[in-house]
């Protein structure tokens, strides 16, 4: 071997290859693609084609393709393009004027990070499978971006749903915290299944202390069999306000008056109890459908749910009066905690269609 070169086969000597310059190795890398800022969309001419091509960078148009301020600003950042008179950070303040700009550039780069293909729309982003994009695969994830501060307003929440699985894709709720990490929830409408359950044979009796109601020896006997009430002793069985509301609504219940209160049952409950209506309404939809609903104080929601003759309660299910929202952040700890003792978080919602149950998990992508 040469001090000048390496001997080849043919014993000829070829110079030493050069190692390129540090400068180099540093510098970002580019693909010439040049583009243009207008009105807040990025345009590249028709040496662009190829992002949206072997990508899914984008949307293609008579011109050469369009990029949404969130994709233009990945591939800066990425090196892919240059847009003329702008930097990363001169996009970045310029983007930013819309409040919402930064999570949801955080979430698209994450996602095409991961490697899927990401474009805009319908809610914020509509996801391909891995290894598919626009043209020729199908998407799976539509999602929604929000901060851990942000309110579920849980009446679009179930038109976005709803919308999402008619197209039979999966609805997701992407969360990003104030330290910019990601969090995403699978958001379904849960149709619960039908259950066989105990009825209530006949009418029940009770007498009314206050707000509570006590019914007696056979009367008992008959509710405790169909999962209603607690034993006060032997004789004696008392039901949850919303038990007894529901069993007045379906006619079951007949309370005895003599020597007790003479106000309406249902007003004196709404005086104790604010929540009355929406959780009454969830309640009886469950146990119309064969469930056994408890008190889900001890988990800091209003039910714990369960299938008869089964001794583990499978769901938490909070009510939630129609128009109402949820901070994120109590959703949170609600998917958490239900996850922490192996049940269902879901939160049954007043709509204008019935009641709808949404349930909320943790998904890794």
């Amino acid at each position: 071997m040469s001090r000048t070169g390496i001997r080849g086969c043919t014993g000829a000597v070829r110079p030493p290859r050069e190692r390129p310059a540090l400068s180099r190795l540093l510098a970002p890398i580019t693909c010439g693609v040049k583009g243009r800022l207008e009105g807040g969309v990025v345009r590249l001419g028709r040496d662009g084609s190829t992002l949206y091509e072997q990508s899914g960078y984008g949307r293609p148009g008579r011109e050469g393709i369009s990029l949404s301020p969130v994709e233009a600003l990945y591939l800066v950042h990425r090196g892919r393009i240059e847009i003329t008179g702008e930097s990363f950070e001169s996009l970045l303040d310029r983007f930013t004027s819309d409040g919402h700009f930064l999570r949801a550039y955080l979430v698209y780069r994450d996602l095409r990070e991961r490697g899927y293909v990401v474009q805009t729309g319908p809610h914020d982003f509509r996801v391909f499978r891995r290894g598919q994009k626009p043209g020729s695969g199908q998407s799976q994830y539509m999602v929604r971006v929000l901060s851990e501060r942000d309110p579920i307003e849980f009446g679009r929440l179930v038109a976005e749903a709803t919308s999402t699985a008619n197209m039979r894709k999966s609805h997701l709720l992407a969360v990003v915290d104030d330290e910019d990490e990601l969090t995403y929830y699978e958001v379904k409408l849960s149709a619960l299944p039908e259950r066989d359950s105990v009825p209530v044979e006949g009418t029940v009796v009770g007498r009314r202390f206050g707000w509570a109601v006590i019914a007696s020896d056979a009367n008992g006997e008959a509710l405790q069999q169909a999962g209603y009430g607690t034993r006060v002793d032997e004789h004696r069985l008392k039901l949850a306000p919303v038990e007894a509301l529901h069993l007045l609504e379906k006619g079951v219940l007949r309370l005895e008056r003599e020597g007790g209160p003479t106000d309406d049952y249902r007003d004196a409950i709404a005086r104790i109890d604010p929540e009355a209506p929406e959780k009454t309404a969830v309640y009886t939809h469950l146990r119309d459908r064969g469930y056994v609903p408890r008190t889900g104080y001890k988990f800091g929601h209003h039910y714990r749910v369960y299938v008869p003759g089964r001794t583990h309660s499978e769901m938490l299910v909070h009510a939630i009066p129609r128009g109402a929202d949820l901070p994120m952040s109590v959703i949170s700890r609600s998917v958490r905690l239900a996850h922490s003792v192996k049940k269902k978080m879901l939160f049954g919602c007043q709509h204008s269609e019935g009641i709808f149950f949404v349930e909320f998990a943790r998904v890794k992508l």
